[in-house]
């Protein structure tokens, strides 16, 4: 099973992630996309999901190396989230179908998270325009292999229907 769970800033994706994986079978591994280097708010947020998740889930940081760590992961895996992945690769050059053979090869269930940024208001810089198309584009991709996909709003998970044959 492959779960795709998207949202906006604050939208509950993450906890609504983590209700998810820990129906799924053990062992549940968190894939921790975000390096969070010397800042104190974002340090406190990553202290914060960690609370909340149990205490028996482990925990990887692969980097640039996501596909290839997936790959290696026994059980269910957690991963949050892809936008911090994807701005984190040389020239945000993510090439969905490694992810997405990974994805596809696992054995056990999988949990991915991802930013929603077609929402939003248009961003004002070219970094900016980059990240959300590449980020839009990385999203439809694991879309189309995932199994389910939700949109949180305030917490609350909308299941999206798959696109209608034409």
């Amino acid at each position: 099973m492959i779960v795709l769970v998207l949202g906006g800033a604050r939208s509950g994706k993450s906890a609504f992630a983590e209700r998810l994986a820990a129906g799924y079978p053990e062992p549940v591994t968190y894939v921790a996309t975000l390096e969070v280097g010397d800042d104190t708010e974002l340090a406190d947020r990553v202290a914060t999901h960690r609370q909340r998740r149990p205490a028996g889930w482990s925990t990887v940081e692969p980097g640039a190396g996501l596909p290839e760590a997936l790959s290696r992961l026994p059980g269910t895996a957690l991963v949050d989230s892809l936008g911090p992945w994807l701005a984190a690769l040389p020239s945000m050059a993510a090439d969905p179908g490694p992810l997405c053979a990974a994805l596809t090869g696992r054995t056990g269930d999988t949990v991915v998270v991802s930013e929603e940024v077609g929402l939003g208001v248009h961003p004002s810089s070219e970094a900016g325009r980059q990240f959300r198309d590449r980020l839009g584009l990385l999203n439809q991709a694991v879309s189309a292999v995932a199994d389910r996909v939700v949109l949180v709003v305030a917490g609350r998970g909308l299941t999206l229907h798959p696109p209608e044959e034409t």
